[in-house]
């Protein structure tokens, strides 16, 4: 895979975009999982930038969170985050990108960008919550009363604005993926001239 300058921009400005998804509602926590921005994000690289470039964006974001940049929810970051109970929301991003940009490739109708949303919001709540559980119940410190149920129960805070947000990516992608291929081709002409 040959990658362009507007490639690597792009891949470095949604790992940038969820650094910031990741902090900037990130106070507010519901049991153990703080709410952020970040699924949104996510699911939109993937739409707009396709399965490889997307899951490559979404494994620089969890790389430089993992040498310590504090990008990770609540400003966290270092390689400590692994033992994480909330780090399996972090791989699945990359998961996510990878399926969400795959269903566009195979069919980019308006409606396959909505369904590739809310697929990949359910991917990320199915391996981040599962991660969790188990996290909490091996090697993490579980809040008494905790169970598989407690930790889904957490998961009902954020799912509507997750819900909202994948549906509005689906929407949005479609129109962002165009202004971006207008300029692209636009750059592309200018310096072919």
């Amino acid at each position: 895979m040959k990658l362009r300058a507007i490639d690597l921009t792009l891949a470095a400005m949604f790992a940038a975009l969820m650094a910031v998804g990741a902090n900037v509602t990130s106070f507010l926590v519901v049991g153990g999982v703080p709410i952020t921005l970040t699924t949104f994000f996510c699911v939109l690289a993937g739409l707009i930038l396709g399965s490889r470039l997307g899951a490559i964006s979404m494994t620089v974001y969890a790389l430089i969170g993992l040498v310590g940049a504090p990008v990770f929810a609540k400003f966290s970051g270092g390689p400590a985050s692994i033992i994480d109970p909330t780090f399996g929301f972090i791989v699945s991003y990359i998961i996510v990108a990878y399926v969400v940009g795959k269903i566009v490739e195979s069919r980019a109708s308006k409606r396959s960008f909505i369904i590739a949303g809310l697929v990949g919001m359910a991917i990320n709540y199915v391996f981040g919550t599962n991660w969790m559980y188990f996290a909490y119940k091996f090697w993490a410190a579980a809040p008494e009363a905790f169970s598989y149920k407690v930790a889904w129960l957490w998961m009902v805070a954020p799912l509507p604005k997750d819900i909202l947000l994948s549906v509005f990516a689906g929407v949005l992608a479609p129109r962002i993926s165009r202004a971006i291929q207008k300029s692209s081709n636009t750059l592309d002409h200018k310096s072919v001239a």
